[in-house]
């Protein structure tokens, strides 16, 4: 014979809550770090923890480090010691966590230390400093997960590590060769999110267009229909799923072409992310750059002309060792008839167990600090023209923020945080995540300043 349980009266409830043990976390670096940060929260919450908003108020603190460069290190660094001078009991991992020693010499009172992508082990030690007191009747997690963006927008990391041997990068060294996920499971977790109410997907991983290459394309079913776990049959099934689709991290491959005609019917944005890095050959070649020896500028051309729409922005490195004047002259010449949208730039800096650091004629800082200068002033002129082309035009736009000052949103040719924005005087209306059509009225360097035309009534699903 069964019974049942009365309802729990509102003083054990709040006694159960009291007893809850707090995280605090900390997540740094790139958006695939932040993915894996979801994942860790996610079965932390699943397991009935609760995320503290302050390192004062946790039990426990997990910090989720970056050690791309050196000054990615330092700020890991220094986020660890802030944590344990506020705290005391301090979880680290991510990329730095893959050299314990670096960590450890400088903050030897860490409770634990694991590397990129080591989700058990985080969980595991987590458990072992702070054990779980799961209450299933008040710890529910929505079925997307915890996220730590917006509830308007995601990421949605496709694969782990990178099978490319960069000369100044040690992401392989730190996140190991290319992982897949396959197609099914990134598509039913897209599906997840779009559900809950997210309005556009961030595509990421290391090198987008390489994605199922290590599974030999496994072929998976979806829907009812048959997708191959690779870059173009991702595209083409989450173009169905009628949200803003955005591509990152993408290499500038032949079979990148096919994505195209996808981006001018708008199953996805025709924006891409490609770290070209450079425009000389020569330096390209030293830097052991994928595809360095296409012409990229050949076929820039050819996408703008199946898609006049297409955004492209890059990220550069200038002062890379060996790099002559003339080299560098190469590259503004480039970005000149390139004509990209968003640029980015990077002064070269060495990094530990990086085969740059090997090459002779390393760039004195100061010939750096000029370089920089001149080749963000250069794409500040290409940025200011091509958005000054929009003035006049009506567009519609995703709202990030709403103030007094009026809303903050995106464009089809904006990824949040690191391109430009739509500012809107008059919002009166409108909500974070709603869409909005406008007309852009003037444009300055990076940005675009409209005013409302019509609004969506339509916000998000809570989650």
């Amino acid at each position: 014979m069964s019974s049942i349980k009365a309802p729990r009266s509102p003083k054990r409830r709040a006694q159960t809550r009291e007893r809850i043990p707090k995280i605090g976390f900390v997540s740094l670096g790139c958006p695939k770090a932040l993915v894996d940060s979801e994942r860790i929260l996610t079965t932390l919450r699943a397991e009935g923890y609760e995320v503290a908003p302050t390192y004062e108020k946790a039990d426990l603190v997990v910090v989720n480090t970056c050690g791309f460069i050196d000054a990615a290190v330092d700020e890991s660094l220094q986020t660890i010691g802030e944590a344990l001078e506020r705290n005391g009991k301090v979880i680290v991992t991510g990329c730095l966590g893959a050299r314990p020693q670096r960590i450890l010499e400088r903050h030897p009172r860490v409770l634990k230390v694991t590397g990129p992508q080591s989700y058990a082990e985080v969980i595991s030690a987590v458990h072992e400093h702070l054990p779980p007191r799961h209450d299933p009747f008040l710890d529910l997690v929505p079925p997307q997960g915890v996220r730590l963006t917006p509830r308007h927008y995601a990421y949605l990391k496709i694969s782990e590590g990178c099978n490319n041997k960069c000369s100044f990068c040690i992401i392989p060294a730190l996140r190991g060769g290319l992982a897949s996920r396959r197609i099914d499971e990134v598509l039913r977790e897209a599906e997840r999110l779009s559900a809950a109410g997210v309005r556009e997907l961030l595509v990421i991983s290391q090198d987008t267009s390489a994605y199922g290459a290590d599974i030999r394309y496994a072929p998976a079913a979806w829907r009812g229909e048959e997708y191959r776990t690779r870059f173009i049959d991702l595209a083409r099934g989450l173009g169905t799923l009628g949200i803003w689709i955005r591509l990152h991290y993408v290499y500038p491959y032949p079979h990148v072409d096919e994505v195209i005609p996808l981006m001018a019917q708008r199953r996805v944005l025709p924006y891409l992310d490609i770290p070209f890095q450079h425009g000389s050959p020569s330096v390209l070649k030293r830097m052991r750059r994928p595809a360095h020896s296409e012409d990229v500028l050949r076929r820039i051309a050819a996408w703008r002309e199946r898609c006049p729409d297409l955004t492209l922005r890059s990220t550069f490195i200038v002062g890379f060792p060996g790099e002559t004047e003339s080299e560098f002259e190469e590259l503004l010449d480039w970005l000149d008839e390139a004509q990209l949208d968003r640029v980015g730039c990077f002064k070269y800096s060495p990094v530990e167990g990086a085969a740059a650091n090997a090459l002779h004629g390393h760039v004195p800082p100061e010939v750096q600090e000029d370089r920089y200068a001149r080749l963000m002033e250069r794409a500040a002129a290409i940025s200011a023209q091509r958005l000054a082309r929009r003035i006049g035009t009506r567009m519609r736009v995703l709202v990030d923020a709403v103030g007094e000052g009026g809303a903050v949103a995106r464009s089809e040719a904006d990824a949040p945080e690191i391109d430009g924005t739509v500012r809107i005087a008059a919002a009166e209306g409108l909500r974070p995540g709603d869409w909005a059509e406008v007309e852009i009225l003037s444009s300055d360097i990076y940005d675009l300043h409209a005013r409302l035309d019509a609004a969506v009534a339509t916000s998000p699903t809570p989650r």
